[in-house]
């Protein structure tokens, strides 16, 4: 949300105009600008929950998803390794953009 507001906020400034927005605007408006690899590979979902609540909706577009039925404090060093192993056992495939 906060990317949206920004840049509206330089549309309205005059900073950028509607043909500069794109993908890579968007991205760079992100709060995971900040890294060198904003988008992450794995996400492991402790406590048994299948969903992502909202988070990272965009970075996680290529993302493999691992959900672990035990709590986040019990979720040790095998349960990771466990989540490493299922994740290269994948064949991951990356779609087109348009």
């Amino acid at each position: 949300m906060g990317a949206c507001k920004n840049i509206v906020k330089k549309s309205e400034q005059g900073l950028i105009r509607e043909e500069d927005v794109d993908e890579t605007l968007f991205e760079r408006e992100l709060q995971t600008r900040c890294t060198e690899f904003p988008s992450p590979d794995l996400l492991i979902r402790t406590s048994g929950e299948q969903r992502i609540s909202n988070f990272f909706l965009w970075q996680l577009a290529y993302t493999e998803f691992f959900f672990s039925p035990v709590l986040w404090p019990d979720f040790d060093k095998q349960k990771f390794i466990e989540a490493l192993v299922s994740y290269q056992r994948r064949d991951r495939r990356f779609g087109s953009r348009l």
